[in-house]
């Protein structure tokens, strides 16, 4: 099984767990301000108030007695009835004839009150045993509380439908062929990373501790395989490695503010914290797969040309799409997801898409050139080995029947050349054995030129597609061309090849190439570097070339199989 597949099948069992989960709470839940409570005596009374819920941080406790549910009355308080002040002495008070009702009384009857205590709780009065017991209607207040969380459950109710209608159409628009192949990899992971936050709003809306941390806990493990994805396309070993671990971190922080978000009020810092560390979980390695972001320099996505600046631009869109997910898993619901993607598609409509064009147009151009080019080397050298070398191999066999060994001579050093020139337009020791025997070739050939050490360190594990070989192999004979021309021995060849890729370094200690040697070099009609780029992404390679701090040339080129 295959990293993607684990990463897909990771990706919908969480994407199941969280369906069910929030159906469920959307069916059969409510919001739970933790306040517990029954109907005895014409009264509802609280029986308990459960720890850190909303009730118990307002300060309810058990045995206070509702006067009011959602703006009906429920216990009726005596107040005092007053009667007309003597006419003699207008201005003394009224004297209090006596309340009315005489008790305090129930404001329904019994089935009344149970269907009011059943219905969630949005505002309520209470009033202590205690205060009732000892006050007087000049005396007692009631407490009120409101608990907004119960609107926003009936609205995170209707979170559920746009999250389904994310997993089943974003499914089947992802997988399409309208996207390339990199988000096509990673299409179930982004699907499930963009839905979970709002199929598990109404399990967070519940309001009780549980219900937020499992809710958070299943929107931090829904980022975890999209997140994974993208940092599995980051080229760069060391890169991965330290993107892995941040991942890591991000995810282990979250988790740790969920917890904090849960027990406390979710209008604290925790809940920016919280956000903040979980839209990074996948933003982080999109960014920096993305290519714009490089751990040890920039580089300019642009150096992969049209076609690469496509796939910077969708996964590091990949990267923040969830960010405006979880923006939507509260009020406004799923208007930021909804607003972002018709940003995504006007877009793809008017940008993307001429973009790609021109991508495409310019690989087609590339290859075409690339090809032409190898096919007119293959056509000249077997012109000069079919026709130039054997007429000239005649001609030296006359020349030594004729008794002239010095003219003979002559045409053996011909013959030498233009079988080296034969070579360096169509090695055959590059297709029978591979590129590490064409470097060995290559290298005791610059030898002769250069005056001094070429050395090569190989490792040549596998043998990889000739198309990958063949532009590894001209890449490596220009940049050794270039380090005799501009540089001086000793002069270092690289390389290696594993299952992974292919890894291919030359050094020389020459003065180093000049940071506008690329621009100088095209106006003066030398293609080189030119070439060596054309080469590299032909096979979708990373080229790097740069001048060492201490002097001297370094050319690297990384690939790895798609």
């Amino acid at each position: 099984m295959t990293a993607q597949q684990i990463r897909d099948r990771l990706a919908l069992g969480l994407a199941i767990l969280a369906v069910l989960a929030g159906i469920s709470a959307a069916v059969f839940g409510s919001y739970d301000t933790g306040i517990h409570w029954h109907v005895a005596d014409g009264r509802i009374v609280v029986d308990w108030v459960e720890s850190n819920s909303q009730a118990d941080r307002d300060g309810v406790r058990a045995g206070f007695i509702a006067l009011d549910v959602n703006g009906r009355p429920t216990l009726v308080l005596p107040q005092y009835v007053y009667g007309e002040p003597p006419v003699d002495q207008p201005d003394q008070p009224p004297p209090i004839l006596g309340t009315d009702p005489a008790a305090p009384t129930p404001a329904g009857s019994a089935a009344d009150l149970e269907r009011i205590a059943s219905e969630p709780i949005e505002l309520v009065s209470f009033i202590s045993p205690e205060a009732l017991a000892a006050g007087s209607p000049s005396t007692w207040q009631a407490d009120s509380y409101f608990y907004p969380g119960t609107g926003a459950f009936r609205k995170s109710q209707l979170a559920v439908l746009p999250g389904l209608l994310v997993l089943i159409g974003g499914l089947w628009w992802l997988r399409s062929a309208r996207f390339g192949e990199a988000l096509r990899g990673l299409a179930i992971p982004l699907v499930v990373a963009v839905a979970t936050p709002l199929v598990t709003a109404p399990v967070g809306a519940l309001g009780s501790v549980a219900g937020v941390f499992a809710s958070q806990v299943l929107i931090i493990f829904g980022m975890l395989p999209l997140a994974l994805g993208l940092t599995a396309l980051i080229r760069d070993d060391d890169d991965r490695r330290m993107i892995f671990l941040g991942v890591a971190g991000l995810a282990l922080g979250a988790t740790i503010a969920s917890v904090g978000f849960a027990f406390r009020d979710a209008n604290r810092d925790v809940d920016v914290l919280l956000f903040v560390l979980t839209a990074l979980i996948p933003l982080l390695p999109g960014v920096v797969a993305a290519g714009p972001i490089d751990l040890g320099q920039l580089r300019a996505s642009s150096s992969l040309g049209a076609s690469g600046l496509l796939q910077s631009a969708e996964l590091a869109l990949a990267g923040a799409t969830p960010l405006f997910a979880l923006a939507s898993a509260g009020d406004p619901w799923a208007w930021p997801l909804v607003l972002w993607l018709l940003g995504l598609i006007a877009a793809a409509r008017f940008t993307v898409r001429p973009l790609a064009r021109l991508a495409t147009r310019a690989t087609l151009q590339r290859d075409l050139v690339v090809a032409a080019t190898e096919a007119e080397r293959a056509r000249l050298a077997a012109d000069i080995h079919d026709d130039a070398l054997q007429e000239l191999t005649l001609l030296v066999r006359r020349l030594e029947a004729s008794g002239d060994t010095e003219g003979a001579e002559i045409g053996r050093t011909v013959a030498d050349r233009l079988r080296a020139i034969c070579g360096d337009l169509r090695l055959p020791i590059l297709d029978d054995l591979g590129v590490g025997p064409a470097l060995d070739w290559l290298v005791l050939r610059i030898e002769r030129l250069a005056g001094g050490e070429v050395r090569l360190e190989r490792s040549d594990d596998v043998r990889h597609s000739p198309d990958v070989e063949l532009a590894i192999f001209r890449v490596a004979q220009e940049a050794l061309a270039n380090a005799v021309k501009h540089g001086s021995p000793p002069i270092v060849v690289r390389y290696r090849s594993t299952p992974a890729g292919i890894s291919l370094a030359i050094d020389d200690a020459g003065p180093g190439i000049t940071d506008d040697a690329p621009a100088t070099a095209e106006r003066a009609g030398r293609f080189g570097l030119l070439n060596m780029a054309q080469r590299a992404e032909q096979i979708g390679a990373i080229l790097d070339v740069k001048r060492w701090p201490t002097g001297g040339t370094h050319v690297a080129l990384e690939w790895r199989p798609r």
